[in-house]
C-alpha cells in the first residue's frame, strides 16, 4: 500500500484515535449532574422511543432501559468513556470497535427520525469497520506493544 507521510497502519491508528476522541468528547460534553442525577439523557431517549416508528424500538426500550434509567445513564456515559479510551490507547481495540460499532447502531436504530445525529453515527460506524478489518491495533497501540491480537 502507498501512502503519503505515514505509512497505511498509522493511517489507521490515526483514524482509531480520532474516533476514540469523538467518543471522548460525546462523554466530555455531557451534562453528567443533569444525566446521573436528574435522568435526563434517558428522559429525551425515553421521549424518542415513546414517538418511534417500530414497534420493536419502543417495546424494547420499554422492557430493558426504562425500568433501570439511572442505570443505563451510567452504562451509556461510561460506555462512551470506555470506547473513547480504549481506542485512544489502542487498548482492547477490536472489542472497543466492534462495542462501538453496536452503540452506534443502537443510537441510529433510536434516532431514526433526527437527520443530525444519523450521519455521526453512520461516519463513527463507518470508521469502526475500516478500522475492525483494516486491523488498526497495529501500531501506536497498547495491543500492539502486548501482542495482543
Amino acid at each position: 500500500m502507498d501512502a503519503i507521510w505515514l505509512d497505511g497502519a498509522q493511517w489507521l491508528a490515526v483514524l482509531r484515535i480520532g474516533l476514540g476522541l469523538w467518543w471522548l468528547e460525546s462523554w466530555r460534553h455531557k451534562d453528567k449532574k443533569a444525566w446521573f442525577e436528574r435522568g435526563s439523557g434517558i428522559a429525551w431517549a425515553a421521549d424518542v422511543a415513546a414517538e418511534h416508528r417500530w414497534a420493536a424500538v419502543r417495546s424494547g426500550f420499554e422492557a430493558v432501559v426504562k425500568p433501570n434509567p439511572k442505570l443505563m445513564a451510567y452504562v451509556v456515559a461510561y460506555a462512551e468513556l470506555s470506547l473513547g479510551l480504549g481506542l485512544i490507547l489502542g487498548f482492547l481495540t477490536p472489542v472497543a470497535l466492534a462495542a462501538g460499532l453496536l452503540l452506534n447502531a443502537v443510537y441510529f436504530i433510536l434516532m431514526i427520525h433526527d437527520w443530525a445525529e444519523q450521519g455521526q453515527n453512520s461516519m463513527m460506524a463507518l470508521i469502526s469497520l475500516v478500522g475492525f478489518f483494516g486491523m488498526a491495533w497495529q501500531t501506536w497501540s497498547l495491543d500492539a506493544w502486548l501482542g495482543w491480537f
